[in-house]
């Protein structure tokens, strides 16, 4: 009786049964990942490194604690902190406005509306509005809230524009990231007598609360530096306005946009400090959102 001998090996496999071919194309591949992922990289550290590099020198204590409030566009000084503040509270009241209802609506997705009609309506028109264009937000704005309401122009009315912007983003971010909970979860909590609306509060939002946080950050740095919706509903003013229910409100987009217009040196050297302000203020704020996920990561006991 002979011995059973294994089937001699192919010589297109020598590692463990791994073809020599399939080897080869995962380090083909994997060289194509590596050299897209360096290929996206170099327009980002070069835009980076260029406002940077231009914005850095004018970046200083004067320009984030002064205004453009009597200083002429070719004047040494002046500083962008009246666009800052307005940023921050423009930006404020949008996100103020657009989580709440945006996170609604996708829980209502998510956990009540299943495949109804009301659901699909509503899913459309999300859609729609993730691509109308940012003018687009700022025009019916500036014909409802402006001309048909009567309103001034004022920090609230940007506001507004840039909470339309949001609104979908946040819907969409909220609603993949509650459908990623498991409905394991769900039917523990039920089989425990727990109503659904607590569970939604207790159970579901926490676990996808993570996921929620990114995607507000990316509405709000979506948001940040729109300039065409404020134009037309916020308007341009060189004085510090703290209130953003009256009177025109500054911001850094239009301070950006309204500097690099000026045909001197000095105010496009403004431009780009406030353009460098920008990008710190949208990474401070991805920052803050990496550091709440961190502090809400589930420790391994």
């Amino acid at each position: 009786m002979t011995a059973l001998q294994s089937p001699p090996q192919s010589p297109l496999t020598p590692f463990g049964g791994i073809s020599f071919g399939r080897k080869l194309k995962d380090r083909f591949v994997m060289v194509l990942v590596y050299l897209a992922f360096i290929i996206a990289l170099i327009p980002l550290v070069s835009v980076l490194w260029t406002v940077l590099k231009n914005g850095f020198s004018r970046l200083d204590t004067t320009f984030l604690t002064h205004s453009m409030n009597a200083v002429g566009a070719a004047d040494p000084g002046g500083g962008a902190y009246h666009a800052i503040l307005g940023t921050i509270e423009q930006v404020g009241l949008a996100s103020v406005l657009a989580i709440p209802i945006g996170v609604l609506t996708a829980i209502y997705l998510v956990e009540y509306g299943g495949n109804g009609g009301l659901s699909k309506a509503i899913s459309f028109f999300v859609d729609v509005m993730t691509g109308v264009p940012s003018i687009v937000a700022g025009l019916f704005i500036l014909a409802f809230w402006l001309l048909g309401l009567g309103f001034d122009f004022m920090g609230l009315a940007g506001s507004l524009a840039l909470s339309i912007l949001m609104l979908p983003v946040v819907v969409r971010s909220a609603e993949e990231m509650l459908k990623l909970v498991p409905n394991d979860l769900r039917e523990a909590s039920y089989a425990l007598g727990v109503p659904r609306w607590r569970t939604i509060c207790f159970v579901v939002l926490p676990t996808a609360l993570t996921g929620i946080i990114t995607g507000v950050m990316l509405a709000i740095a979506r948001v940040m530096g729109e300039t065409a919706p404020l134009l037309v509903t916020v308007f341009v003013t060189t004085a510090i306005n703290t209130n953003p229910f009256k009177d025109p409100q500054m911001a850094l987009p239009l301070f950006i946009w309204d500097q690099a217009g000026r045909p001197n040196d000095t105010a496009i050297a403004r431009a780009w400090a406030a353009a460098l302000t920008l990008i710190i203020i949208i990474m401070l704020l991805n920052l803050l959102a990496r550091l709440i996920a961190w502090w809400r990561r589930p420790v391994a006991r």
